[in-house]
């Protein structure tokens, strides 16, 4: 499946239940049969659907990411100064990425552990299509004379999301070190206080200074 296709209730559910055992178990460990059996499908109806285990990880990374692309890309067309769709974008990313965190984890842990049997198309497609439209917007900053020309724009993504998943991979240690003894407290941190620290982050690197 590309990110352009949807997905009907069945196929949701299966994918839903996938995800939750892709994290509990790993993708390795988790058969068709497991998810057959959690979802209360049976097995040729998931072979139907999506004909491996490799391509159903792949459906679910387009079915949870399959509208990011527009997002970008109308953002990217807004009538609005660099420096404020900057702001916008890592708002977004932090946001999507913190709603779904369970497929992140999942891809996270696998490519973290040298997993080849993983190649998910779909994920290099969003991948492409994220450093396309915050190009665009640096490029236009660059042009505005706003943003600084020696910066290295393929690496502006992994210091968003580096700086994202080192707080959220280790939880504990940061609910202690900042008293968010509530769930709901670390959820808030991460859109109010760790959001605006990655814009000021890259904001820095992206703007001449005075």
């Amino acid at each position: 499946m590309t990110s352009e296709e949807t997905f009907n209730d069945k196929q949701i559910q299966i994918l839903q239940v996938a995800e939750t055992l892709f994290a509990e178990n790993g993708f390795d460990r988790t058969s068709i049969r497991s998810i057959s059996k959690e979802a209360k499908i049976n097995v040729a109806m998931i072979s139907y659907y999506f004909g491996s285990k490799e391509k159903l990880l792949e459906s679910l990374v387009s079915y949870r990411t399959k509208d990011l692309k527009f997002q970008l890309e109308n953002l990217s067309a807004e009538n609005l100064e660099p420096i404020d769709k900057i702001d916008k974008l890592i708002e977004l990313y932090i946001n999507r990425i913190n709603c779904n965190k369970g497929i992140y984890r999942i891809l996270h842990f696998e490519f973290a552990v040298g997993n080849n049997d993983i190649k998910i198309e779909v994920l290099d497609e969003l991948r492409k299509g994220n450093l396309k439209s915050l190009t665009a917007i640096i490029k236009e900053g660059q042009n505005k004379g706003v943003f600084r020309k020696d910066i290295i724009i393929e690496l502006i993504s992994p210091t968003i999301l580096g700086t994202f998943f080192h707080f959220n991979m280790n939880k504990s240690f940061f609910q202690n070190l900042l008293h968010l003894n509530k769930e709901e407290q670390f959820e808030s941190y991460i859109k109010t206080s760790l959001t605006k620290h990655i814009q000021q982050t890259i904001k820095a690197l992206l703007i001449y200074e005075s």
